[in-house]
């Protein structure tokens, strides 16, 4: 039970990493706060969670509206008490060549990807601050390494996310608060059959060295290390996720 008692925020929560990130954190003790816009899958991952014993509450919102996210972190520390962990895990992964982008496609990725982190941040802060403790990853993805082709909106945005995070790590550690970052690979999820085809696949695992999809639980783990007192010697840096296909 490494998060017994704890109490974590989690973006995204309703399907693929933020829903592993929120089931593996109720196992190990916590209480999940889950936030995401699609309200059904949201309330019915929620749901799992307590048949099986744990404490979730989940809340429908879009990460871009500021004063939606305050209300759902008040009532959050109403039902569960302050935020210990926060998981910026919302995002969105569109592809598009950069000749022919719009603007508004570009503005649409840095809002939801960037800015949504500098919302939810700021929302849950002062309860951390005046405890004086707090653990923040930030999940951004391993594309920002590699310079992946036809999601230069994507790229750029989760450059921002590893750039903001070892900003904050400088800024948050005189309060004992902690900022990490998760840069995930190829993960296996139900979304992705609308947009990875086999040969995709095959890609994937030609270039990793472990030979296997990997799923949630793989991503799930790690912020689970960044968010316990296992990591308490680590604050501003990038761990990737991803088979051992981008090392440095």
């Amino acid at each position: 039970m490494l998060l017994k008692s704890k109490v974590a925020v989690i973006t995204g929560a309703a399907t693929g990493i933020g829903q592993g990130v929120a089931q593996l954190f109720a196992q190990e003790g916590a209480a999940v706060l889950m936030l995401d816009r699609n309200d059904a899958q949201n309330q019915a991952s929620a749901a799992a969670i307590e048949s099986a014993g744990g404490r979730a509450l989940a809340i429908a919102l879009d990460v871009r509206d500021r004063s939606a996210i305050d209300a759902a972190i008040e009532r959050g520390q109403k039902e569960f008490g302050a935020a210990d962990i926060l998981i910026n895990n919302a995002g969105i992964f569109p592809r598009q060549r950069f000749v022919g982008m719009k603007p508004e496609q570009w503005d649409e990725m840095q809002d939801v990807n960037v800015k949504s982190i500098f919302h939810m941040t700021q929302a849950v802060l002062p309860q951390m601050i005046a405890r004086k403790t707090g653990k923040i990853v930030n999940i951004a993805s391993v594309t920002f390494h590699l310079g992946t082709a036809n999601m230069a909106h994507y790229v750029a945005s989760k450059g921002g996310v590893i750039g903001l995070t070892r900003a904050l790590s400088r800024e948050l550690a005189e309060y004992n608060i902690f900022v990490n970052c998760v840069t995930p690979g190829a993960i296996q999820t139900e979304s992705e059959k609308h947009f990875v085809s086999p040969a995709d696949e095959q890609d994937f695992l030609t270039r990793q060295s472990i030979k296997r999809r990997l799923g949630p639980l793989d991503v799930a783990r790690v912020c689970l290390f960044l968010s316990c007192e296992l990591s308490d010697g680590m604050t501003g840096q990038s761990l990737n996720v991803d088979g051992g296909w981008y090392m440095h």
